[in-house]
């Protein structure tokens, strides 16, 4: 994409209405723009960010068998009422309907796979949706960590034993592990033991060390382990006694939801017994915050390789001169039939400094700079984010080294 043709700007000063700095980073780099509490737009840069995190999900889920499908946002009172869960504060109602916008969607996926498991043949099964949700957040001050409509992934599993559930369960911790691993957050994201609300003893979340975080949990140094604050009772599962204090924000959870919801709308097999169901979840849009959160310097985001809106940050520092305009044009062509997906900065009305800044600010993997100093060594200026070093690389080896 030449970056002449985006719509979008890049910002100098800092949101004044924002405090967190996810929203502040990813604003003035142009991924998303405020609309309101809890409430962003996903510009195209952003949008990019956001596919490649939901198609990590969705690969991952579907290597565990899991089935795609998407439930409406409208919900009838009748399913909620089922479940005496019509007055939660969480939902956003609208006045002079029985409707709801759904925040969680177990009153519709339980009687929808009602319908369709008929016996025991029939299981175990397993469905998922990436939607947008609605949950009226009375803490929508934390950019996209906590939005009161954000994308999210919701898993559920139905079974007729507890141990085809534990099978489940299992592979799911593991398809977790692996898309945080794929999203660049391994280092920081740990296997919590949380407590289990009304569904069990407990429940597990996935929480990322980040000074942005809402929780704080204790890491087990003799496993790795961790236990959100809310259960700590100093002890491990391992036998381990001594952890590490950390503030982190939770980025998916996974229950074991028992026959709550199977018994309320009679989802049985065909011997009476009601069904016993898992839940799986993890914020998509709230993955990509968290990012940012976690990777960023003084000068902008750092994107991970794998979520960054391209590859490559092309920027023609030609400054009027027709012969550098016309080999950034041709190193752009070379760069795109290597299946590069490439950000070309075609500006005419920037400055070199103006198009450093951004580059630095929107935080792609890779830059390539060219220039008439570079030019006159027949090479390109080749820098990683991440790194302070800067290398020349012949533009007849570009392909090859790239």
């Amino acid at each position: 994409m030449k970056q002449s043709n985006l719509f979008t700007k890049t910002f100098k000063e800092t949101p004044k209405d924002e405090v967190s700095l996810n929203a502040q980073l990813l604003i003035r780099g142009g991924f998303v723009d405020k609309l309101g509490a809890g409430i962003y737009t996903f510009l195209p840069l952003g949008l990019r960010v956001l596919n490649k995190i939901e198609n990590i999900v969705r690969e991952e889920m579907n290597n565990i068998d899991a089935q795609e499908l998407l439930m409406p946002s409208l919900l009838p009172e009748d399913n909620w009422q089922a479940t005496k869960r019509w007055d939660v504060e969480e939902m956003y109602k609208i006045k002079d309907e029985n409707l709801g916008l759904g925040w969680t969607h177990e009153e519709v996926i339980t009687p929808l796979m009602k319908k369709h498991i008929l016996s025991s043949k029939d299981l175990p099964k397993f469905v998922y949706q990436i939607q947008s949700k609605f949950r009226n957040e009375p803490r929508a001050k934390s950019g996209i960590l906590r939005g009161r409509e954000f994308l999210m992934k919701d898993l559920y599993s139905f079974h007729n034993s507890e141990e085809s559930l534990d099978e489940y369960y299992e592979r799911v911790k593991k398809a977790y592990i692996k898309i945080y691993e794929r999203c660049g957050l391994s280092e920081k994201t740990y296997l919590t033991l949380a407590g289990g609300g009304t569904f069990s003893s407990s429940s597990h979340e996935f929480q990322t060390i980040t000074s942005a975080g809402e929780d704080i949990i204790y890491i087990c140094k003799k496993c790795g382990m961790a236990i959100n604050k809310e259960v700590f009772d100093k002890k491990c599962e391992c036998g381990g006694k001594e952890f590490t204090e950390e503030k982190a924000i939770e980025v998916g959870n996974i229950f074991k939801l028992g026959s709550k919801y199977s018994e309320a709308f009679g989802l049985k097999d065909e011997n009476g017994k009601h069904l016993i169901m898992g839940c799986y979840g993890t914020g998509i849009s709230r993955l990509m915050g968290v990012i940012v959160e976690v990777f960023n310097d003084g000068k902008g985001i750092i994107w991970p390789e794998t979520v960054a809106p391209f590859n490559v940050h092309l920027i023609s520092l030609d400054g009027g001169d027709l012969e550098i305009k016309a080999k950034s044009d041709e190193i752009y062509s070379i760069l795109q039939n290597s299946n590069l997906e490439v950000l070309y900065d075609n500006r005419d009305d920037k400055t070199a400094g103006e198009k450093l800044n951004d580059c630095d600010l929107m935080g792609i993997p890779l830059r390539i700079v060219v220039s008439k100093k570079t030019l006159e060594k027949e090479s390109v200026e080749i820098k990683k984010r991440k790194e302070e070093k800067t290398e020349l690389v012949k533009i007849k080896d570009l392909k090859n080294e790239i």
